[in-house]
């Protein structure tokens, strides 16, 4: 678990959530990452019509883009998940329970939309992360 992050599950005042922290800050590094679909590395749809394997892929994306900056999920503070259809939510909440194990979960904010980049896609998700100062492995940007 890092230490460069502050999570507040439920400030005074606010509903207290199990699926998100209300607020994140730190210090560090900001890195944003763009809205990750499923798509794999030849841009090739993994899951077409399938919610829980494009979270998957979707989440092992975000993992690549975070690796390629230092960082991991326990540095994410801020998800915004995009969705075609919210039935979609859970298969992503489960996805993501898998992707950051026991690190604390992130602000997050969810929004139905009526299309994607693709037809075939359902899921799109964007990070923002705080990494602690220092450069980034090269091999990792690259890999």
């Amino acid at each position: 678990m890092t230490t460069h992050l502050t999570h507040v599950p439920a400030p005074a005042g606010v509903a207290p959530s199990p699926q998100y922290s209300h607020v994140v800050w730190g210090t560090g590094r900001f890195l944003a990452i763009s809205g990750q679909c499923s798509l794999d590395a030849s841009g090739a749809v993994v899951g077409a019509g399938d919610p829980a394997a494009q979270a998957r892929q979707v989440f092992a994306n975000l993992r690549l883009c975070l690796a390629a900056a230092g960082a991991g999920f326990g540095d994410v503070v801020k998800l915004t998940y995009f969705v075609t259809d919210v039935a979609h939510l859970p298969a992503v909440r489960a996805a993501r329970d898998e992707a950051f194990g026991a690190a604390p979960l992130p602000a997050s904010s969810a929004v139905q939309v009526s299309a994607l980049v693709r037809p075939e896609l359902l899921i799109e998700i964007e990070a923002f992360a705080l990494v602690e100062s220092g450069e980034p492995d090269e091999a990792a940007q690259t890999a």
